[in-house]
């Protein structure tokens, strides 16, 4: 039931990172409804589960040579493959494309701390 729960929050904490990040990005646009955005939000959160570690995987060492930076690149790619299977989604250049990876990947650093305030302190 844990994993479950995990599982639907990823999607809620995406659907929000996705919006605020189609809110202040121009070239970053999500057109569609509530059903859309979930929709939206568990592809990138399957894309995060299955894809990611995979990335992380076979580009290990470039990430270890670039101090972690090369994660913003792995972060990019999940977005534009999420593009690719999402049509609500729309990125349009490279440079929505970068700010869009820093705003989801920020808002979701800060969901998940706050997750895990509150799950420690019950």
């Amino acid at each position: 039931m844990k994993l479950i729960g995990r599982f639907i929050f990823h999607i809620f904490s995406n659907a929000i990172a996705l919006l605020v990040a189609a809110y202040f990005v121009p070239g970053f646009t999500f057109r569609g409804d509530f059903v859309a955005i979930l929709i939206t939000a568990t592809i990138l959160t399957l894309i995060n589960i299955f894809i990611k570690p995979l990335l992380s995987f076979f580009f290990g060492p470039i990430i270890i040579l670039t101090l972690g930076l090369f994660s913003i690149i792995i972060n990019a790619a999940t977005l534009y493959i999420l593009d690719i299977f999402s049509a609500p989604l729309t990125i349009q250049g490279y440079l929505p494309l970068l700010y869009g990876t820093l705003i989801v990947t920020a808002v979701n650093m800060v969901l998940e701390f706050i997750s895990r305030r509150f799950h420690t302190e019950e």
